[in-house]
């Protein structure tokens, strides 16, 4: 399977041509033979919808599962909205439990209930365990397939026990070892059972100290737990310690790129699923909230320009240099904003370095304001043959550096204790606010010393 960039563009070239020559043979052999499912997925994400409804149609009943589940969530809700139940669930059907799980929570529940209602009974029991807990939870993202063992029984029973499956479940490195009630009491690492004396039970080798989640934890602290445990699998338990299934480092690569796209996209106040070829009216509707919430604070800083309106009319030289404070304010803000919104989400920050992290960046904002300061009260004095205004046009910059270090830490931490993501309303509130101070520090400032 190929993923070179010029390949695919070439591939992608070659569908667009058979599609408008009509050739659909071409293109449902181009689609199901040429490409593999998560190539599929992104001519469809890279195609505009009419032609993408046309590509659809030609994908393999078999394939449109695999395909599916590479989507973003836009997109697989359109084509799931389309589908019939029994559609749904042969689409669905060769894929893991949380895959499928993933999928069928983009359906409204009462299409989810008429899939579920035409699945076979043992599928739909498994499907409803991982649907029964929140989507960005570790219930919610474990897959039900798991392989069980006794304690009592030995090493040869299991290998012949294992040689009755046609396959293993996707990233199987430890059996879970569990009691009659289905309590989670260890893990037998694959590679132990291969080098071990058949005759030994498992519970003489197996591992009693494992790391386990439990289901309600969230999405992101699964993830944390994975990265500084090097886990490729863990079991999830209930509050009772009951099994209920396992979660693999495919589901939580999924969360680290979800996350990533999701704070990416945010940052510009718009959804992490948004389709690239979205219609126009939904584009303008999902953008239109933000826009205005800009054109809020966007309003506010223009009122506080307007009370030095008579100041600004008698040094016309401030109307040059204000849009250089504020901006050198707003950037320094929003590096320290990004680093406290790394931390945060990397689990590095709590309240017991809150201090240190806020020490830290207002001495390296004032620092950097009294460099730069020096730099563009120089450029001013050259300029307009002031060294008033040089003065105080590097008294400003220095407040502003200073201001943008301080609200670029405590934002973030502040939303975040209010359960908002900073990534998606830090950045408006940074700006406003250091432009109104860039603002307010330069003219008013300029107000005191010059009448």
């Amino acid at each position: 399977m190929s993923h070179h960039p010029d390949k695919f563009q070439t591939r992608l070239e070659r569908l667009a041509e058979a599609l408008d020559s009509g050739a659909m043979d071409q293109v449902r052999r181009l689609l199901n033979r040429g490409l593999a499912p998560v190539d599929v997925a992104r001519v469809l994400e890279s195609t505009p919808p009419r032609e993408r409804e046309l590509l659809w149609e030609q994908v393999d009943i078999a394939a449109q599962g695999e395909v599916l589940q590479y989507l973003n969530e836009d997109i697989q809700g359109t084509f799931l909205t389309h589908m019939d139940a029994p559609r749904v669930v042969e689409a669905t059907e060769p894929l893991d439990n949380d895959d499928a799980a993933d999928l069928l929570q983009q359906l409204p529940y009462a299409r989810l209930q008429e899939v579920l209602d035409v699945m076979p009974v043992e599928r739909r029991a498994r499907l409803e365990a991982v649907l029964s807990y929140p989507e960005d939870t570790a219930g919610g993202l474990m897959d039900t397939n798991t392989v069980t063992i006794r304690a009592d029984v030995s090493l040869e029973v299991v290998l012949r026990y294992l040689r009755r499956h046609k396959r293993l479940p996707e990233s199987t490195d430890n059996l879970l070892v569990v009691s009659r009630r289905f309590e989670l009491i260890g893990a037998l690492p694959i590679n132990r059972i291969l080098v071990s004396d058949p005759s030994v039970t498992v519970r003489e080798v197996m591992d009693t100290d494992i790391v386990t989640i439990n289901a309600l934890t969230h999405e992101d602290e699964v993830a944390s737990v994975f990265e500084r445990q090097d886990l490729i699998s863990a079991p999830v338990i209930s509050l009772d310690n009951r099994l209920l299934g396992r979660i693999t480092i495919d589901d939580v690569v999924d969360v680290i790129r979800e996350n990533a796209a999701q704070t990416m996209m945010n940052m510009g106040g718009l959804e992490d699923e948004e389709d690239t070829f979205a219609p126009v009216l939904r584009t303008s509707r999902r953008r239109a909230v933000w826009l205005g919430i800009n054109l809020l604070a966007a309003t506010v800083v223009s009122i506080a320009i307007g009370f030095f309106e008579d100041t600004i009319q008698q040094i016309a030289a401030l109307a040059v240099l204000m849009p250089i404070v504020s901006s050198m304010g707003g950037i320094a803000g929003s590096q320290t904003l990004t680093v406290l919104i790394r931390g945060i989400s990397l689990g590095h920050v709590s309240g017991a370095n809150v201090r240190w992290l806020l020490v830290r960046e207002l001495m390296a904002g004032t620092l950097n304001g009294l460099v730069w300061a020096v730099v563009v009260a120089v450029m001013a004095i050259a300029r307009f043959q002031d060294y008033l205004l040089g003065g105080i046009i590097a008294m400003a910059m220095v407040i502003n550096l200073m201001v943008a270090a301080l609200i670029g830490t405590l934002i973030p931490i502040a939303l975040k204790k209010l359960a908002i993501d900073p990534a998606l309303s830090g950045g408006v509130l940074l700006t406003t606010i250091t432009d109104i101070v860039g603002f307010v520090a330069l003219l008013g400032l300029a107000t005191i010393f010059y009448f």
